[in-house]
Order: structure tokens, then C-alpha cells, then sequence
């Protein structure tokens, strides 16, 4: 059975006799007049009509003097038909392959043909070739199918040419955060890009990745964990709408739902409070994804989910007693552990009061299809968010729950300088006590708010949205996730002279 290796060595072949013969099989230039889906689509229009198209080699057929070949380009595939009698014969310093050289070409193979669009006997849409280029050389066969995780996830630029389903999810992707600007540009936000690397990292409740930085003595750096205060610190500077785009790091494991390196967005708006917030969520949703999915009917997992019409709002006092018959303001660790037990879930030795309600919550958090409003969470379980003047056991908090998972996080923006130095002196004795994922002590956050920040709403969004929604799981949903270095020992044995540890 022929091996990796075994065709290699024969495409090595076919590569040094394409030298031989003096073609360029890695030249720069290349010319398209047309992509593959539009002739097919615009075929009536183009029949008779000379075009050229580019693509990678799916299938070659070949029957003495005739020759199919079918070609795939990003927008789709179409089959070129070649005939002794009209193609042009070799010329090496253009790069043109004569009917002899064909087969010098493998599957795999980037080509780029000049010929006529037709139809064959048979009635298939087609380009008849008169002439034709060879752009690249493959030097590996492309796997006919690719099932295997592990591999899949190592070779993405196999695994999105084999299942052309996986390539189409990064397009959808990549729509949804072309939607999620668009939209905030069309309501006057500014996008703002904010250092990735930070003195102090927060806005968030995680464990940093940490770097040095030559340049400056070799002084501790961390990627962020968050865009929020660098962004609000632009509100502080006088902008009204600002907001950012990009990667943010996390130093904790991996999970269905969460990657250490994943993209987010987070918005900021001065004069803006966490109802106005809500209400402009809400939209948002709806905009970008249908923008994204064509749809707001989704059935994802065992939920069926519409995002057409008005969202529920639950109080997370309500949901905790209707479910589990606890006053979250008057209740003891033993009586929300004895619930815990109740409902199958863990007690550990470090859980309180605010741990324990809240993994309550997100038992029942787990069966919700939404989408609904979660507000009015304690305070005790979100210290860093503003009171609610209504009710000062609460915080004004909006988070979005759909399909069982929290897809975001919104507040009205604490700009008290004093109450916010407080809380991050109370973070930072956590952190010193041993807790790496509390926040630490910005001063200069708090220097920004002594000159003043005016009222706002700020919220945050990552693209486990779109996995959610795109009913995928987090390694799934990006195109290049982190796994382990390793080097297989057929790389090895190609490359025996390559030191590759």
C-alpha cells in the first residue's frame, strides 16, 4: 500500500522533469477574468465567450487526446474539458502545458485556464481549454475525507478543503463580526483600538497570561483579559460611543464553551444607563444575526430558540426562590449547600454563600431557551457593578440567556472614584491572599475617574455567540485552535535532515 512518502516522491518527480523542461512551477503571476460560480450562474450570458478562470485540480480524467478536469475555486467548482487538437502545445517560458505534460499535473495542483465556456455532450456547463498554466505544484495528495479530530484540528487548511462545511463557518463568521461593527458604526460608536499588552490587567475575573517586554528593562506585561478600562478610560477622554474589537486571553482551560485566546467586542456609552443598554442589545441581536444566519429561528441542542420577538426579563432574587425556595438576602451556607445536595450538585470546601447560590443559578440556568433578561443579580455575587439606587441589595447587571449559556454581560458603569479604589483594594488583598483570578489595583483607572467619567453603560460580547448560535463547540468554531507541539513521526521521516525539536 503506497504510503505518504511513496507519493511524494513521485509528485518530487513530476516537479524536477516540470524543471527540466524550464517551467516555473511556483511563479508569481496569475490572471482570472471570471470566478467558477459566476459562469455557472451567468453561463446563457458568457456561452461562446473566451474567460479565464484559476483554481485547485479536485479530479483529472484523462482519455488519450481528451481530457476533464474539475476545478475549484472558493465560489464553486466547474469542469474544464481539454482536446489535443485545441489546447496550446508547451511553452516553458510562459508557463503554458501542452496535452503531453498533463500528466505531470496531480490532484491538489493550482492551475489557471483560458478557454471557451460550452457545454459538453453530456449537457455539463463547461470551459472548453486553449490554454492552460500550471501555478502551483502539490507535493501531498489532499485526503477524499477527514474525520479524525485531533488531525482535523492540526491541519484546518486540510481539514476546510475536504469539508467545504467547516470553510463556509469561518465565512459565517467572519460575518458576524462585519454585522456586529456595522451595526455599532450605523448608531455612532467609534472604534477604538486598545492595547493588548497591559501593566495591569481587569476587567474581568481571570487568570492572566504574562510577558516581558525587552524594550522597556524587561518589564512584566500581561495580554489583556478585557477591553474595559482602556475603553472606558476614552470615555473618560471625551468620547460618547467607542468600542473594540479583538483577541483577549484567558490562562485557564479549555471547555465546550471557552478558549484561553478567543475574540470579543465590548461597547461603551456615555448618558447611558443598563435599561437603555437592554433595549439596544435586544436590536443588536436581531440584526446581526440575521445579518449572519439568514434567521432568527433557531433549534440549537434540545432548545428551540426564536429571537424574532420580546425577550423575557426574570429577577434573579425570583428565580432563585420559585426554584429552590431561598431568600438570597437571608440565607445561610448550610441551607444553600443542603440545596446543592438536593440537586445533585457539588459542595466544596471553599464554597460561600454568593459561590454556592450561584451555581443554583446556573443549574437552572441550564434548561432555559430564552432569550431572557437576567437582572437584579445581588450584589454579593457582582461586588464591582453599580448599586441599583431602587433596590441597594441589587446591581444594575443585564445578561442575556439563551440556549442555556450567558451570552453576554452589560452594567451601568461605576464611575465613583472612591467606592471603585475601595473595591480594587478589596480585589487586590483577594489576589494577594492567593486568588490569581482577582482583579488587581489600577491606579491610574482610578487617577482617569478623579478627573471625572460621565455615566455609562458599557457591554461585552465574545465570539462564543456565534458558536452557540452556530451550534458548535469552542475549538470547533475557530479556525487554528491551540493544541499540544507535537511532530508526527512521518514529518520526521520526510524530513530526516530538519532538526524539529
Amino acid at each position: 500500500m503506497a504510503t505518504l512518502k511513496d507519493y511524494r516522491d513521485e509528485r518530487l518527480r513530476k516537479l524536477e522533469a516540470l524543471r527540466e523542461l524550464g517551467i516555473d512551477a511556483y511563479p508569481a503571476h496569475s490572471e482570472r477574468t471570471y470566478a467558477n460560480a459566476e459562469i455557472i450562474e451567468k453561463f446563457d450570458e458568457l456561452d461562446g465567450q473566451t474567460v479565464t478562470v484559476v483554481g485547485r485540480i479536485m479530479s483529472i480524467r484523462s482519455f488519450g487526446k481528451l481530457a476533464f478536469i474539475k476545478l475549484r475555486d472558493m465560489s464553486g467548482e466547474i469542469q474544464l474539458y481539454v482536446q489535443k487538437d485545441s489546447v496550446a502545445e508547451l511553452d516553458a517560458h510562459r508557463g503554458v502545458l501542452g496535452m503531453k505534460q498533463l500528466k505531470l499535473l496531480d490532484t491538489g495542483d493550482f492551475i489557471q485556464a483560458t478557454g471557451e465556456v460550452t457545454r459538453t455532450q453530456t449537457g455539463e456547463k463547461s470551459i472548453g481549454v486553449r490554454e492552460l498554466r500550471l501555478l502551483t505544484k502539490s507535493l501531498r495528495p489532499m485526503p477524499t475525507e477527514l474525520t479524525n479530530k485531533e488531525e482535523r484540528f492540526r491541519r484546518r487548511y486540510v481539514d476546510m478543503n475536504v469539508n467545504l462545511d467547516v470553510r463556509e463557518r469561518f465565512i459565517r463568521r467572519s460575518k458576524f463580526w462585519q454585522a456586529t461593527r456595522d451595526y455599532l458604526n450605523q448608531h455612532g460608536f467609534t472604534e477604538v483600538n486598545v492595547p493588548v499588552l497591559e501593566h495591569t490587567t481587569g476587567g474581568a475575573d481571570a487568570n492572566p497570561f504574562v510577558t516581558h517586554m525587552d524594550a522597556l528593562d524587561n518589564q512584566q506585561f500581561y495580554l489583556r483579559i478585557s477591553h474595559e478600562l482602556p475603553l472606558k478610560r476614552l470615555i473618560g477622554a471625551g468620547f460618547e460611543k467607542v468600542y473594540d474589537i479583538g483577541p483577549r486571553f484567558r490562562n485557564e482551560n479549555y471547555s465546550d464553551e471557552h478558549l484561553p485566546e478567543h475574540i470579543a467586542m465590548e461597547w461603551y456609552a456615555a448618558y447611558w444607563d443598563w435599561r437603555q443598554g437592554m433595549r439596544f442589545m435586544e436590536d443588536m441581536y436581531k440584526s446581526v444575526l440575521e445579518a449572519t444566519f439568514g434567521t432568527l429561528q433557531f433549534m440549537l441542542g434540545q432548545f428551540n430558540v426564536d429571537m424574532s420577538g420580546e425577550w423575557e426579563v426574570w429577577d434573579y432574587a425570583e428565580v432563585i426562590q420559585k426554584n429552590y425556595g431561598i431568600d438570597v438576602n437571608n440565607t445561610t451556607i448550610e441551607e444553600v449547600a443542603a440545596k446543592l445536595r438536593e440537586h445533585g450538585l457539588e459542595v466544596e470546601k471553599t464554597d460561600s454563600v454568593p459561590r454556592g447560590i450561584d451555581k443554583l443559578w446556573k443549574n437552572t440556568r441550564k434548561t432555559v431557551a430564552g432569550p431572557v433578561w437576567l437582572v437584579n443579580t445581588p450584589k454579593f455575587i457582582s461586588p464591582l457593578s453599580k448599586t441599583n439606587p431602587d433596590d441597594p441589595q441589587t446591581v444594575e447587571r443585564f445578561q442575556p440567556v439563551i440556549a442555556g449559556s450567558e451570552l453576554g454581560n452589560g452594567f451601568s458603569e461605576l464611575n465613583d472614584p472612591i467606592d471603585q479604589l475601595g473595591r480594587f483594594v478589596e480585589q487586590q488583598h483577594m489576589r494577594d491572599a492567593g486568588d490569581e483570578e482577582a482583579m488587581m489595583l489600577d491606579i491610574d483607572f482610578v487617577e482617569m475617574l478623579e478627573y471625572g467619567m460621565p455615566p455609562a453603560c458599557g457591554w461585552g460580547w465574545s465570539e462564543r455567540v456565534f458558536w452557540i448560535f452556530e451550534g458548535v463547540s469552542a475549538r470547533e468554531g475557530v479556525p487554528f485552535p491551540q493544541l499540544r507541539s507535537e511532530i508526527d513521526e512521518t514529518t520526521r521521516e520526510l524530513y530526516p535532515d530538519v532538526k524539529l525539536d
